[in-house]
C-alpha cells in the first residue's frame, strides 16, 4: 500500500540532513561546518482507521493522516467520502 493520505492526498517529502562539525561561534569558535548531507524523506503521520458512515450504514477503513482525521471530525465523513469520489471521477 502507498503511504498517501486518502483524505488530503499528503505524500513523502524530500529534503535533506546535514552533517555539521565545528565550535560554535557564540562559544568562540570559528563557526560551524557542513561536512555531509544525505537524503531522507518526510513521512506523513498515517493511520489506517475505522469510521462510521451513517449514510452506508457500516465502517469504512481508510489510510488517513492526523490532519485528515480532523478534517473528518469537522466536516463529516459522509462529506468527506462525497468529495473524494469526486476527486477520483475527476483524475479517472
Amino acid at each position: 500500500m502507498s503511504r498517501v493520505c486518502s483524505v488530503t492526498g499528503k505524500r513523502f517529502g524530500k529534503g535533506r540532513s546535514y552533517r555539521y562539525r565545528g565550535i560554535a561561534k557564540k562559544n568562540k569558535g570559528i563557526g560551524l561546518n557542513i561536512t555531509g548531507s544525505s537524503k531522507r524523506q518526510y513521512r506523513p503521520n498515517l493511520f489506517v482507521q475505522k469510521f462510521w458512515s451513517s449514510e452506508k450504514n457500516c465502517f469504512v477503513s481508510l489510510k488517513v493522516s492526523a490532519h485528515g482525521i480532523r478534517i473528518i471530525d469537522k466536516v463529516g465523513l459522509d462529506a468527506v467520502l462525497k468529495k473524494m469520489k469526486k476527486r477520483a471521477a475527476v483524475t479517472a
